[in-house]
């Protein structure tokens, strides 16, 4: 049984694994039942290596498919339930001290960061300022290793929700009863609820799991975390959060993002944003409702009661208008989803159509000495309004930027110009250029053009065509130079956009994030495209293929460098910069604790502005449960407030210097070992289940960008995700212990120790490190190989782990810890109580894999297969 060091955590995940043990022993065969209780205390007993793995090895080859099914099933249930325990843990932690008043603030709060920037010389006047116009948009997206359903994800957060009512002292023995039979009713619907998806997500079934999240969690939390920041402020600074301040959006790429995705079409697009529309009215109707009950008096201002009219209870009027518009907006989306023709008549298309009538009232409330009543229901509504709008996420279109050189080839060559794609820079420059000078149509409309051109010919014409609150960015993938920018430009102009849309490069190989600045500098030395930004810019930079490009440690410096050539860039421009983050789950695509990561980013880099990806699995993780998500919101606010306004001092030439070297030197190194090692390609595919992964229904999107097998073409996030299901996670520590060695060996062991005592950003990649070595496992990734790979590839192997071992040594060296995760004693706890159930489901993966590689059309194993990848993910508690 899992058991952790808090008592009352221990007594969660022991109650827990209990009734499931109980349930299990009424629902499993007895033969299958007494195999779990066996492999359950091989696991219990940390003996999975050694005779233990002999011991396992024998039952799990003896299983039939059916039984693998069974036992995957249930080690996996019980590492998700010793995660729900955990997260209610955190919530019972922060109630528990919230309550204790002779307590100094919570650790990281508002009120606990607010105060320390008092003391260490913020103004009020600069706090209350730079709080007010905060802005962090945390963008939400689908990725390919997803692997929990949202029907079961629903079901976990009621047993979060049947624990936390388990805590009650006040409950009568009955009422305990009814909980506790809630409790067993929640977990045995878990486990009789089939987990595995019969069909891959569509884009569609994605962006609806995001407007869920809106609806179920983020609608109430939201309001939690501002009273909370509103009332923080006050205390600090004696001005609450004004009215119209939003210091937290969200967005999304779910039903936008097409790079790669053939699944992503216009019409998809399209959708979403009427989805997202629909459910938006059909909120706001419902709280114009209970507003209309709360409003009933009748003294107002003359300003109200014009626009009113001579009728009693004036507020209920004006709200009940509203209320009509907002019904018919819902039946308009709808129609437009069900393919019924509709008339816009009447419907709110516009954020300022709803928010005016809600601000008219507020005004007339607070004029009227009635600010009780403002400040409640019509606060929260308002607030709401200026956070999710009428589109509840605005939607960033990305696209690779070889899909709009395609279309730009196929329209000048229709010209009788050639190919746009095989020009120099400098004549696409002077072509688009002059293009955009003219008014001439450039796309005839008569022309059958090839499907990949078509699409993102319609994709233009599509944004056009949508509200302009609807859309957020256009992301260009692969960015690596000014005319890819510029051709988007081109398009949307000649394709009938007339509102000005956002365009942002994407950032993510090395070599493009070390020549951003120069692209973006040269940018912004012609006329049009400053015109057309209007002095503001935002820039994407990508952590996961720079990563797998050069390694985590010299993609971190990369990262790290882009940022402040960006910044300097347009701080000399005189424009206005918002860097976009987008990170992963995993350390290895720049995934790890928010506050750290916020914090030892570039000085200048975080101006009271922040856009950041949450993606997968962790979305369900930081804001599955109200109480989780209103900790996330508050950490993303405190952390980026103090970089902002007590950003880190810039690292010494010396530190520069030193850092440069370690990545180079380790940089070299992974790309010898993972891009140009003979047989290293073949001994990823023998030792992971990267094979399987890819035709497993857990994601819309193609986990390869092109079928040739290769690296390159790979996405980064099943990379990663490979990777962590052998537990050697190769790709997040490659290339660190070398680089370590030969700086020690070059006499700078005192500077490292010096940049990792006082440098916040090699601190936190070190530590960030740290937390993956600390998952590995070197035993059960050779087990792996034993049992999957000829012997040819073993010697490969045994280097890794040799490699690892090393790596391993030279950072307790350099953090001076005699344990990995020695400080973090909360995540080691969590790491080593999981450890023997992860490893339990590593050895039944691989009995799988050697299963099912021999039979690969039987489903029952794949089935089972499946069930390891999810209950090693939970496990680690990372996927992509």
């Amino acid at each position: 049984m899992l058991r952790f060091a808090d008592a009352a955590l221990k007594q969660d995940v022991e109650f827990l694994s209990s009734t499931l043990t109980e349930i299990l022993a009424e629902r499993l065969p007895p033969g299958v039942f007494q195999q779990l209780i066996q492999i359950r205390d091989l696991a219990d007993s940390g003996s999975t290596d050694g005779q233990g793995l002999v011991s396992l090895t024998r039952i799990y080859a003896a299983l039939n498919p059916n039984e693998a099914i069974h036992i995957g099933r249930a080690l996996t249930l019980y590492l998700l339930l010793a995660n729900i325990a955990e997260q209610h843990h955190r919530i019972r932690r922060r109630r528990e001290y919230d309550q204790n008043r002779a307590a100094p603030p919570y650790h990281d709060s508002c009120a606990d960061i607010f105060a320390g920037l008092i003391s260490e010389g913020i103004s009020r006047e600069k706090l209350f300022a730079e709080v007010s116009k905060l802005r962090i948009e945390i963008v939400l997206t689908a990725h390919p290793t997803e692997v929990i359903r949202k029907t079961l994800m629903r079901k976990y957060n009621k047993i979060a929700e049947h624990l936390s009512a388990r805590d009650r002292a006040d409950l009568t023995s009955a009422e305990r009863a009814e909980v506790l039979l809630d409790l067993k009713r929640e977990i045995t619907a878990a486990w009789e609820t089939e987990e595995i998806r019969q069909a891959k997500p569509t884009p569609l079934a994605e962006a609806q799991s995001g407007l869920n999240l809106i609806e179920q969690t983020l609608w109430n939390a939201l309001l939690d975390f501002l009273r909370i920041l509103s009332k923080s402020l006050k205390d600090a600074t004696g001005r609450e959060l004004p009215v119209e301040s939003a210091p937290v959006v969200f967005g999304s790429w779910m039903g936008g993002d097409r790079d790669g995705n053939p699944f992503v079409t216009p019409g998809v697009t399209r959708a979403a944003v009427f989805a997202a529309r629909r459910l938006a009215a059909r909120l706001y109707l419902r709280d114009i409702v209970l507003l209309q009950q709360e409003i009933s008096v009748n003294t107002c201002t003359v300003e109200l009661a014009a626009a009113a009219g001579t009728v009693f209870e004036p507020y209920r009027k004006i709200l009940s208008r509203l209320a009509s518009r907002l019904d018919r907006t819902q039946q308009y989306f709808d129609n437009l989803l069900k393919s019924v023709p509709e008339k816009n008549d009447d419907i709110l298309l516009r954020n300022e159509e709803l928010i005016e009538p809600l601000m008219l009232c507020f005004r007339s409330l607070q004029s009227s000495n009635l600010d009780i009543i403002a400040q409640g229901r019509l606060l929260d509504l308002i607030r709401r309004v200026n956070t999710f709008g009428l589109s509840l996420m605005r939607l960033d279109i990305r696209q690779s930027s070889t899909k709009h050189a395609s279309a730009l080839s196929a329209i000048t060559e229709n010209l009788g110009l050639g190919r746009f794609s095989e020009w120099s820079e400098s004549k696409k420059l002077r072509f688009i250029r002059r293009e955009l000078r003219s008014n001439r149509p450039l796309v005839p409309i008569d022309i059958e053009w090839p499907d990949e051109v078509r699409d993102v010919l319609d994709t233009m014409r599509m944004i056009a065509d949508l509200p302009a609150d609807s859309l957020g960015t256009y992301i260009i993938s692969m960015a690596s130079a000014p005319s890819d920018m510029l051709a988007v430009l081109l398009l949307l102009k000649k394709l009938g956009v007339r509102k000005r849309v956002k365009i942002a490069p994407l950032f993510e190989t090395a070599a493009d994030l070390h020549n951003a600045g120069n692209i973006m500098s040269e940018l912004f030395s012609l006329d049009s495209y400053r015109s057309y930004i209007d002095g503001f810019q935002e820039v994407m930079i990508g952590y996961s293929d720079s990563s797998k490009d050069a390694g985590r440690l010299a993609s971190a410096w990369e990262l790290y460098k882009a940022q402040e050539d960006l910044v300097e860039i347009c701080k000399r421009n005189g424009i206005r910069l918002v860097l976009f983050h987008g990170r992963g789950g995993t350390i290895g695509r720049g995934g790890g604790p928010t506050l750290l990561a916020i914090q030892s980013q570039p000085p200048g880099s975080v101006e009271g502005a922040l856009k950041v990806t949450e993606q997968g699995e962790m979305i369900q993780a930081k804001f599955g449960l109200r109480e989780i998500a209103l900790r996330t919101l508050e950490v993303y606010t405190v952390a980026t407030l103090r970089a902002t306004l007590l950003p880190p001092a810039a690292p010494p030439e010396s530190f520069r210097n030193l850092m440069q070297r370690l990545s180079q030197t380790a940089a070299e190194d992974y790309r010898r070992e993972v891009h140009e090692k003979q047989d290293f390609l073949n001994y990823f595919y023998e030792v992971t289940p990267i094979n399987e992964l890819s035709s497993l229904n857990i994601g819309s999107r193609p986990a390869r960008r092109q079928a040739d097998g290769k690296i390159e073409s790979l996405r980064a996030i099943p990379w990663i995700f490979a990777w962590s299901q052998n537990r050697l996670l190769l790709p997040s520590w490659l290339g660190v212990g070398l680089g370590l060695r030969r700086m020690t060996q070059m006499g700078f062991q005192n500077g490292l120790k010096e940049m990792y005592a006082s440098w916040p950003f090699f601190r936190s990649t070190i530590d960030l490190i740290e937390m993956v070595l600390a998952k590995t496992n070197a035993h059960i990734s050779a087990v792996y190989e034993e049992r999957l790979c000829d012997g040819s590839y073993r010697a490969m192997g045994k280097h890794f782990r040799e490699r690892l071992a090393t790596t391993t040594e030279l950072i307790l060296a350099l953090t001076g810890h005699s344990v990995l995760l020695e400080r973090n004693s909360s995540s080691r706890n969590a790491i080593q109580v999981r450890g023997p159930y992860i490893d339990a489901l590593n050895l039944l993966q691989v009995e799988l894999l050697a299963r099912s590689r021999q039979a690969p059309e039987d489903e029952k194993m794949r089935k089972a297969l499946l069930i390891t990848v999810n209950g090693i993910a939970a496990g680690l508690r990372n996927t992509g």
